[in-house]
């Protein structure tokens, strides 16, 4: 076994032929899983990692000398693997069984137990896991507006041609940068380049929001929305009625319920309720089970249904209330 941290960046290059110690690496850096050798390959196992972190990114070099399964549980984070050699055969949740090669990526949700259920023998991969709240905070700074649910990439990226290759291009380039050491280990020049890869992603892949971001139409929001959204920023708890914010807006209330569908895409009181959830969950990270329990949290940003709380809570950030609390 062969195992070199970098010292003062999280890199690490890993070379090992004992597939438990491989299994503990792929937990230790990106999830738990289960690596099944198939009997007569486990004299050609040799595991290869070089992984390196960057903010929301952990990008890995893999390879097994030897073909494997690899099982794993739900993620809990977006997930991309780029054969740079051989193929894979994988599925995720009901999702049917799919092969990535060098020209087809395989992309991962983060809910839906996931295996690769067939590493090929000269198999070497790219792996990228993206942070799922990252990626969705990209999207709605991109869009200008709070989304109802996490997105859902489409599970499968060309990357022979395009975007796809281009962002493919693009985390290969920052990954070898990293293994140099340089400019990209200080902050000033990390932070720009992991948000280009966030964004990167979202134009590559499918989801439901890519012909808005194909065709970005300019968000000027008309004074009256830009009062109403300032008074629910500024007191998110008040139990605001259409008809106050109306008042503060200076405007009816059915013209500051066209302007907001106009604008920006939801009414106003749902609009309040995404603020509100999204104080709740800032909240929720920041604090230890031992500080304060999801019901204080929830009436404190004015949602007096414990249950309902909880429902808008996962619908809006793939996880309960009191996941994000025992994460914190």
């Amino acid at each position: 076994m062969y195992h070199s941290p970098n010292q003062g960046q999280d890199l690490m290059k890993f070379r090992t032929t004992d597939v438990d110690k491989a299994r503990q690496v792929i937990q230790e850096r990106f999830y738990a899983n289960f690596i099944d050798v198939p009997d007569g390959s486990t004299t050609e196992f040799m595991a290869r990692y070089d992984i390196a972190a960057t903010g929301p990114f952990t990008l890995g070099r893999l390879s097994f000398g030897a073909e494997v399964r690899i099982r794993f549980g739900e993620l809990g984070a977006y997930h991309v693997d780029v054969p740079l050699d051989g193929h894979l055969a994988w599925h995720q949740g009901t999702h049917t069984s799919a092969v990535a090669t060098t020209a087809n990526a395989a992309v991962f949700q983060p809910h839906g137990n996931t295996v690769l259920d067939r590493v090929s023998t000269d198999c070497s991969m790219l792996a990228v896991k993206i942070d799922s709240k990252a990626l969705n905070d990209q999207l709605e700074r991109l869009l200008g507006r709070p989304l109802r649910a996490p997105v859902v990439l489409a599970p499968e990226l060309d990357v022979a041609r395009g975007a796809g290759l281009s962002w493919v291009r693009m985390i290969r380039a920052v990954f070898d940068e990293m293994q140099a050491g340089g400019l990209f280990a200080r902050p000033m020049v990390a932070r720009p380049l992991q948000e280009a890869l966030l964004t990167g992603l979202l134009l590559a892949t499918g989801h439901r929001y890519r012909d808005e971001l194909d065709q970005p139409k300019p968000v000027l929001r008309p004074g009256p929305v830009k009062r109403a959204v300032e008074a629910m920023h500024c007191m998110p708890q008040h139990h605001f009625t259409v008809g106050e914010l109306a008042i503060l807006a200076g405007v009816s209330v059915r013209r500051l319920q066209e302007a907001f569908q106009q604008y920006v895409g939801m009414s106003p009181l749902t609009y309040l309720t995404d603020v509100r959830l999204a104080r709740a969950h800032e909240e929720l990270r920041r604090s230890a089970p031992d500080e304060v329990t999801v019901s204080e949290v929830a009436h404190r940003w004015s949602f007096d249904h414990l249950g309902r709380f909880a429902s808008r809570y996962r619908a809006r950030f793939g996880e309960f209330p009191s996941q994000t609390l025992r994460s914190g």
